[in-house]
C-alpha cells in the first residue's frame, strides 16, 4: 500500500512542466544525504485511485503528476499511472522519480512520460550537476512500432 506525505506544484522538477509533486513514503533507497530523508519513513495517508484523483481535481493548471518515490511498490505507481491515463485520455503527462539503478519490471512504460533512474549520491549531486550519476529519460513511442517504446537521457535539459 502506498502512502503520500505531501504534494507541491513544482516548476524544475520535469522539463517545460507544471507539475503536481507527491512525495511517497517509504523508501526503502536510503541514500545518503539525501534531502527527503523524511520519506524513508512509513508516514503519511493512503494514496489509492480515489484520492489521487482528488488531489489531481485540486490542482487546476497543472499539466503533469510526478510520483516522487514509490519504490517499495512499483507496481502499484504503474496501476496509479495507468488511472491518469484511462481517466485523463492523456490529457496529463505522467512522471515517476526511483531511487534505483535499475527500471523495475512491474512499470509499463506505455503509462510514463518521464522516468528519472538512479540512487541520489552525494558527492556525484542531483539531476541539474553535470556529474550526477541520475539520469531523467523521457519515454517515446516507437512510430512503426506502437507497443515500443524508448527511454531517452533528457538530464542535460537540468544542465545550465
Amino acid at each position: 500500500m502506498l502512502k503520500y506525505v505531501d504534494t507541491r506544484v513544482v516548476f524544475a522538477e520535469i522539463p517545460d512542466e507544471i507539475t503536481l509533486a507527491i512525495n511517497i513514503s517509504n523508501c526503502p533507497c536510503h541514500c545518503r544525504g539525501c534531502h527527503s530523508s523524511y520519506l524513508a519513513e512509513d508516514i503519511g495517508t493512503i494514496l489509492d485511485k480515489d484520492i489521487l484523483i482528488n488531489l489531481i481535481r485540486e490542482n487546476r493548471g497543472i499539466t503533469c503528476i510526478a510520483f516522487m518515490g514509490g519504490d517499495s511498490n512499483p507496481e502499484e505507481i504503474n496501476d496509479l499511472a495507468f488511472c491518469i491515463r484511462v481517466l485523463s485520455e492523456y490529457q496529463y503527462k505522467v512522471a515517476w522519480y526511483s531511487g534505483r539503478q535499475e527500471l523495475s519490471k512491474e512499470i509499463d512504460l506505455k503509462n510514463f512520460d518521464y522516468i528519472k533512474l538512479g540512487p541520489y549520491i552525494e558527492e556525484w549531486g542531483p539531476l541539474d550537476n553535470p556529474t550526477t550519476n541520475q539520469r531523467l529519460y523521457e519515454v517515446c513511442r516507437i512510430s512503426k512500432l506502437p507497443d515500443k517504446f524508448i527511454m531517452k537521457d533528457i538530464t542535460s535539459k537540468f544542465w545550465k
